[in-house]
């Protein structure tokens, strides 16, 4: 059965230099599953791929079942969210303000339906709601993933991308984060997520991509990698 997204062969080149050179993986409905790999293996590459931020020289992307357009607007109403890496929150504007860019997308919906997808990020980050009336720029490192994360999921997506959703965070926050990821995954909702964090992102998905220099090296069961020594040693600090 094909997944709810489908990456098919694809490559990606800046000039001479091919950051993804034919990959594929399929993300099942309803599965939390990571990318993991280096500084450079091309992580993001493929999350900008997605969303249409960068150009394809060949392959395909489907997304149930369909040709995912390419441009980013498109990618998002076809229902496909990011929370981008270095997060990219609105810092002159306030929470609340920055949520509402977030269901921009949704301008067909009512109001009564973001105001409960609204209550549902609050549920999910009280500190949010704590400081909705607060400059985005004037939160914490913490804070300001969980506010992109909400951004996100403002827009109701079927899939949301998270770019190294752990950077810079102190361990006793990206546990509060990934916890709530579960929760939202719990949801229905399914999740791709690109981290450099592996042991972290191995814990979390179920299934697992490794991607090493634009290619994809090895992919299973996340837990079956989690065991692997040749991911120890190149990802977990094992030997």
């Amino acid at each position: 059965m094909a997944g709810l997204l489908e990456v098919k062969e694809l490559c990606v080149s800046y000039g001479a230099i091919r950051a993804l050179d034919s990959v594929s993986l399929s993300i099942p409905a309803g599965e939390i599953v990571s990318v993991i790999g280096a500084n450079g293996a091309g992580k993001s590459t493929l999350m900008s791929a997605v969303m249409g931020q960068v150009p394809y020289q060949s392959g395909e992307i489907e997304f149930e079942g369909k040709p995912l357009p390419r441009r980013s607007f498109q990618v998002v109403k076809s229902g496909i969210s990011l929370s981008p890496e270095g997060r990219r929150i609105f810092a002159p504007l306030t929470v609340l303000e920055n949520l509402q860019i977030g269901a921009f997308p949704r301008s067909g919906d009512s109001e009564k339906a973001v105001k409960e997808d609204m209550d549902w990020v609050f549920s999910l980050f009280p500190r949010l709601e704590e400081r909705i009336g607060q400059y985005a720029g004037t939160l914490s490192g913490g804070e300001q993933q969980m506010l992109a994360v909400a951004r996100a999921l403002m827009s109701r997506p079927k899939l949301l991308l998270l770019d190294e959703p752990s950077l810079g965070l102190a361990p006793v926050i990206i546990k509060d984060i990934f916890r709530e990821l579960r929760r939202i995954n719990e949801k229905g909702l399914t999740i791709l997520l690109v981290e450099q964090n592996a042991k972290q992102a191995l814990l979390l998905s179920q299934h697992a991509f490794v991607l090493q220099t634009g290619r994809i090296v090895k992919q299973g069961v996340s837990r079956e990698l989690l065991s692997d020594p040749e991911i120890a040693a190149a990802y977990l600090g094992g030997k």
